[in-house]
């Protein structure tokens, strides 16, 4: 199984880069892992919220496949213990998923049709992160996840 993490922005910033390329080398003892990171719609400050979440909804869509398993982070989500998400994605991969793909969503969310999409919607707090800062806890999260999947000595209960 292949995990894609995308997320619409811009490309790390310096002070998470390190942190963002360490745990997604470490995913990759586990599983075939990517980023993606999908470029903002331009001129996005001319328009409304509502319009462009619309904008970025097309450009996600038109990157979906549709047997792409969709997990959309969310702070509206259900909210998951770590141990929880490693049976998460065990189950996933269980089932024979090709691929399933993390999206963080633009600044002001996604749109509707993107929320109906989701095959999962997760929220990693009921805090608001900035967008750099959920990329690091998502790859890590994830990276924990999988040392979980393996009994190894990363995650302390």
């Amino acid at each position: 199984m292949k995990i894609e993490f995308w997320s619409l922005g811009k490309p790390h910033d310096n002070y998470v880069q390190n942190g963002i390329g360490e745990f997604t080398k470490r995913i990759q003892n586990y599983f075939s892992v990517e980023w993606m990171i999908l470029k903002p719609v331009k001129q996005s400050t001319a328009l409304s919220a509502a319009n462009l979440k619309k904008m970025e909804a097309e450009q996600i869509l038109h990157q979906l496949q549709q047997d792409n398993y969709l997990i959309l982070l969310d702070e509206r989500g259900k909210q998951l213990t770590s141990v929880e998400l490693a049976d998460f994605i065990q189950q996933r991969a269980n089932a024979g998923l090709k691929k399933i793909i993390f999206l963080i969503g633009g600044a002001f969310g996604v749109d509707d049709v993107i929320l109906k999409r989701a095959n999962f919607v997760w929220s990693l707090s009921k805090l608001v992160f900035p967008h750099m800062l959920v990329r690091l806890i998502l790859a890590e999260q994830v990276y924990r996840a999988c040392t979980i999947l393996k009994n190894e000595k990363y995650h302390h209960l």
